[in-house]
């Protein structure tokens, strides 16, 4: 995994809109480091970076990001407890797969 991913990925879930503007400006910082694609590992890691909410439309990024790998990162449904996001890419994946 990238060291980029990785930072990212530790520096834990996006704030909520709440946040500082410096909070949320080093993510994006963060996240724009990363360059697409990413890989199916880095994608699932990615997932867990989710927040509580679009977090001023970072998340959409996020999701971007994690839709660039090779494989849709959530193929199973997330449960009824999944947040937002987590229910969000599960179904745009479903959605993608071409009809039987």
């Amino acid at each position: 995994m990238r060291p980029e991913v990785q930072a990212f990925v530790a520096a834990g879930p996006l704030p909520d809109e709440d946040a500082s503007e410096e909070e949320i400006d080093r993510r994006v910082r963060q996240l724009d480091a990363i360059s697409k694609p990413v890989t199916a590992e880095e994608a699932r890691a990615l997932v867990s970076c989710f927040g509580p909410d679009d977090c001023y439309g970072v998340a959409w990024s996020l999701l971007h990001l994690v839709e660039s790998g090779p494989d849709p990162a959530l193929t199973a449904d997330p449960g009824p407890d999944a947040g937002e996001w987590h229910r969000r890419l599960h179904n745009r994946a479903v959605n993608a797969e071409p009809a039987p």
